[in-house]
């Protein structure tokens, strides 16, 4: 009986031991530093961008190490920064999967031109092609995730570079602004009390948005329901960082100043009815108390060749916060697939 239970034991240790070696050279290949770079950066690059109006540098920071996963970051606003992505931290290392912070130009630790003509969309998707270029991502690797506006130049750069891509996730973004500008006065109006929409529009109607009533307004009836769904005391610190500096310029030219539909240059785009050409595996996330409609980001899912519907149904716009359960889940299993 000694025998046996010696055996057992040293049986144990073995399988015990091999797991332990096995995850210790996981971590260390997640955690190794793939370029030849003397100088360590903490996964920092710093990335020359070409545009017609002259170079500008961007700004990237890579976490880990997977030759087969690397999801590279698009942040909304537009004009935010990549900051608000830091809850990631939580859930990807843990599985293996290596993901890029990016400030876009005009965003964040990028350089910012002060030019609203760079605040163009094809001009946008080329940024991305360079930063794809620079970082080494091709169809063997590369994810793209974009978040709100973020969404929609994911969608514009897959219709012109699937072939240099794995997958792409499109987080809390419809495909048509129309649509979401429909969405916004026939639904979440609607849904506001009479007397504060009523006053909402007055001050929008002035174009009186620096009114210090507006915000005070909108953060208890739209954003604490819409947008992150825990009172805005207690939003987490990197959403508050990220907000706190999103570029206004970029965000009016691109938005316009409402926080009602859209009526910048972004008004009128529309690739609904393109999403049949994106040929790659694509996760779409909708949420149930979402500025866009999670009926139309279901659609989105149907229309894609490949796509896939992830429902938070506890969620808002930032359902990386606020259902974050059911987002890291969906997107780490699309991501292993």
């Amino acid at each position: 009986m000694k025998k046996i239970t010696l055996f057992l034991c040293t049986l144990l240790c073995s399988v015990a031991l091999v797991n332990c070696k096995k995850t210790t050279a996981s971590n260390e290949a997640y955690f190794s530093n793939p370029s030849n770079d003397t100088i360590q950066t903490g996964g920092i690059k710093i990335i020359p961008i070409t545009t017609a109006k002259g170079t500008f540098n961007v700004w990237t920071k890579r976490i880990g190490n997977n030759p087969k996963v690397k999801v590279l970051l698009l942040n909304g606003g537009p004009g935010a920064t990549h900051e608000y992505f830091e809850c990631f931290e939580n859930f990807l290392p843990a599985e293996g999967i290596e993901f890029i912070y990016y400030d876009q130009l005009g965003c964040g630790n990028s350089d910012n031109p002060n030019d609203v003509a760079q605040w163009d969309l094809d001009r946008y998707v080329e940024e991305v092609e360079q930063v794809r270029i620079a970082l080494g991502l091709d169809e063997t690797n590369f994810y793209l995730l974009g978040h709100s506006w973020g969404g929609i130049l994911a969608m514009e750069y897959s219709l012109k570079y699937q072939k240099h891509m794995k997958g792409m996730i499109i987080s809390n973004m419809m495909s048509s602004c129309p649509e979401y500008g429909k969405y916004a006065d026939e639904v979440l109006a609607k849904q506001m009390d009479p007397k504060v929409l009523a006053e909402i529009e007055k001050i929008e109607a002035a174009k009186d948005f620096s009114n210090p009533r507006y915000m005070e307004l909108l953060l208890p009836n739209f954003y604490e329901k819409h947008i992150l769904r825990f009172p805005v005391k207690n939003w987490p610190e990197p959403v508050n960082r990220s907000f706190a500096k999103i570029n206004q310029s970029l965000y009016v030219t691109m938005q316009g100043p409402s926080e009602f539909g859209i009526s910048g240059k972004l008004e009128k785009w529309d690739r609904k009815a393109d999403l049949k050409n994106i040929n790659i595996p694509t996760l779409v996330i909708g949420a149930q108390y979402d500025t866009m409609d999670p009926k139309h980001m279901e659609t989105m899912a149907k229309l894609t060749p490949k796509g896939t519907y992830l429902y938070c149904d506890k969620g808002s716009h930032m359902a990386m916060y606020d259902d974050q359960k059911t987002y890291f889940k969906g997107l780490i299993d699309f991501l292993k697939k």
